[in-house]
């Protein structure tokens, strides 16, 4: 059964917690992780983050220090990669090792497959995204059978846990069409951290470019549909995040504009400069980014998909991920609009503001505690 966690005053917990996470640096997981941390922290939880997969950049080494929270890494394939099944195993021995050492209050999985281990401690499994649900959104018909080892450990990992999270409705519903949940499931929306007293104030009118950012090389993501329209439109295209991915795949850039893995304060200022975000998205099940677009002031070009129209419905210009002319005829409507872009701007801040991180890490706890006890 689908059950929402009703958000409530900051709870004081009786003892500090000790959280074991597991994360990884390649995409928007490491943003929640990092975020959520560093909110938990203020309430009595001790968070270690365990990195699974790609070594940590030196920025996020540093962003990690900076935020005080401690890291222990290890190299290895992520379970959604190619011939990862030795790699998740080893990676599961060393995180019974370090449950052993921390003995921790609760495990906090961003992951499926080591759900399924001998823990000694209650664990949560996150849903960030999964193959199953991917492949459906991204490629359409059935899921390969060389994904079948996959879907077991799937299936195994989220049905010994304890509890399962999703970040929206959409993405619980479509985990659940793909896997049977026997264990209590919730939604619990990400957070931004920009949504403090300190933050910038939002001002407009803004530079004339578009933004957007992620894993371009991620089909989900379908910012290759964005560069290839970048040479159709007025302003210049802008995107922040990894061309090629770990395993070789790339994206066509065309006419816009590369600015690489950008570090969380760089690309807030990005964020902050550009009118309009843009990310036609095949699969987003949260779109992390697109809340700090939204919370920097950015208009909204999303794609329409149901997690996407959940949070952002009234808030944003929706096309079909699929129709790059309905893409390019959206974005050089918000260009030549000025009053259209500053309005929709202007909603999509309002409705970021719905999502603080102080929400996200008040309605984990209330679920830390429950599972502890």
């Amino acid at each position: 059964m689908i059950t929402g966690i009703t958000s409530i005053a900051r709870p004081e917990a009786s003892r500090s917690l000790q959280m074991l996470m597991t994360t990884d640096a390649i995409g928007g997981v490491w943003r929640y992780s990092i975020d959520l941390a560093v909110a938990l922290r203020s309430r009595g939880v001790h968070t270690t983050l365990a990195v699974l997969g790609p070594a940590p950049s030196m920025a996020q080494r540093h962003e990690a220090r900076r935020a005080r929270v401690p890291l222990v890494e290890h190299a290895c394939r992520l379970e959604w990669m190619d011939d990862a099944e030795q790699d998740v195993a080893m990676a599961g021995d060393w995180l019974l090792s370090l449950e052993r050492a921390l003995c921790p209050d609760v495990l906090h999985l961003n992951g499926y497959s080591h759900g399924a281990l001998p823990w000694r401690s209650p664990v949560l499994v996150v849903a960030h995204s999964c193959v199953r649900t991917w492949w459906k959104a991204v490629k359409g018909g059935a899921v390969p059978a060389r994904y079948d080892g996959y879907t077991s450990a799937v299936v195994a990992g989220l049905n010994r846990a304890s509890a399962v999270v999703a970040p929206t409705g959409a993405m619980l519903s479509a985990l659940s069409r793909e896997y049977p949940l026997t264990v209590p499931s919730h939604v619990v929306p990400n957070g931004c951290a920009e949504l403090t007293p300190r933050a910038p104030r939002v001002t407009w009118p803004k530079a004339p470019m578009v933004l957007t950012a992620g894993r371009a090389w991620d089909e989900a993501k379908n910012i290759g549909a964005l560069c290839a329209i970048a040479g159709e439109l007025p302003w210049p295209v802008y995107v922040a995040g990894d061309v090629c991915g770990p395993d070789g795949a790339d994206c066509q850039l065309g006419d816009a504009v590369a600015l690489g893995r950008l570090t969380s304060r760089d690309l807030r200022g990005w964020y902050r400069k550009a009118a309009v975000y843009a990310l036609p998205a095949r699969y987003e099940p949260f779109g992390l980014s697109v809340l700090e677009a939204a919370r920097a002031g950015c208009a909204l070009v999303l794609g329409d998909i149901a997690s996407l129209r959940e949070n952002w419905h009234d808030a944003a210009i929706f096309v079909p991920p699929d129709d790059r002319a309905a893409l390019a005829e959206a974005v050089r409507r918000l260009i030549a609009d000025a009053a259209l872009r500053t309005g929709l701007a202007r909603r999509a801040y309002e409705r970021s503001f719905d999502f603080p991180i102080t929400r996200t890490a008040d309605d984990y706890l209330r679920l830390y505690e429950r599972l502890a006890a």
